[in-house]
């Protein structure tokens, strides 16, 4: 079985410096992964995507707001909302990062498994940006994999720190997206959507705590749903150093958590799409070692089937 990591060089660009966001982790990322081996292993495929069709954006976003989003919206709230300064180059890195997640989407069908080295940008709405997320990936591949590959259930495990209400609410009327988000109680969205599971934990829960959630409610609900497709949304925001997360995981608890759900999945032949979702700090090389965890988890897995 082999592995097909999926990153693109534009996930990163020029962006400013003292900017909350960090765009630079995207290449910081790319380079540890290196560091770890991963461009010489014989198991894994680097592929690089290509931005997504009209049709394939139409299909989870509004045609109004696809037109704000290519133009630049001139509402100011809505610029407020979005948390990011508009620019052609934000367009283009945007359109990669859903484009990685469909090529993401494509090769875990085909192989069970694959990572996209950006992406989980659950907070944007059918017609509105929000938290730093414009477009959603994981809606834009869920719409993909029912209209394209006649997928029938998916399962949406949202571990990001913070709600997936974007992705909840575009599929709060689908009953084929069944949506399940663990996530901060206290953090943002700070008005929540209803996800179809919303598991909502205090500030500092920590490794065992976070680990014990998992494995009460994961098995479970894999066993529930059926899903022939599950979309992973694996955020590193859960990690004690994160400037917005409020959780107490550790690096071992991040790595645990990864490979339980991935192995979960496999154990039951369902095929895992993995974005990396959010991670917050100034300290690129201590983020790209949080979000790599994902990755070593999942060379784990292939080396053990």
């Amino acid at each position: 079985m082999r592995l097909p990591l999926i990153h693109h060089p534009g996930y990163t660009f020029d962006w400013p410096e003292r900017h909350p966001f960090p765009m630079a982790k995207f290449r910081a990322l790319r380079q540890q992964l290196s560091t770890l081996g991963f461009d010489d292993d014989p198991l894994i495929d680097w592929i690089t995507p290509t931005t997504p069709s009209s049709t394939q954006l139409l299909r989870a976003h509004t045609e109004g707001w696809l037109q704000a989003f290519y133009l630049g919206d001139s509402d100011p709230k809505a610029r407020k909302r979005s948390g990011f300064p508009w620019s052609p180059q934000l367009v283009e890195r945007t359109l990669l990062e859903v484009g990685g997640t469909l090529s993401t989407l494509r090769s875990a069908l085909e192989t069970g498994l694959a990572c996209n080295t950006a992406g989980g940008t659950h907070h944007a709405y059918p017609n509105a940006a929000s938290g730093y997320c414009l477009l959603n990936d994981l809606v834009v591949a869920a719409h993909e994999a029912m209209a394209v590959y006649g997928i029938k259930h998916i399962l949406v495990i949202d571990c990001d720190v913070h709600q997936g209400d974007g992705t909840a609410y575009a599929f709060q009327n689908d009953p084929r997206v069944f949506t399940c988000s663990i996530h901060g109680v206290d953090n943002f969205p700070f008005t929540k959507r209803h996800s179809d599971r919303d598991i909502a934990l205090p500030r500092g829960t920590d490794d065992k705590a976070y680990q014990d959630v998992l494995e009460r409610e994961i098995p479970a609900l894999l066993d529930q749903v059926r899903p022939e497709l599950v979309l992973y949304d694996a955020g590193a925001d859960v990690h004690a150093g994160d400037r917005l997360g409020h959780f107490e995981l550790t690096l071992e608890g991040l790595y645990r958590r990864d490979f339980f759900v991935l192995e979960q999945c496999g154990r039951r032949d369902i095929a895992v799409a993995a974005v990396i979702g959010g991670g917050y700090d100034r300290d690129l090389t201590a983020l790209a070692e949080r979000h790599a965890q994902l990755f070593l988890a999942a060379r784990t897995l292939i080396r053990q089937t």
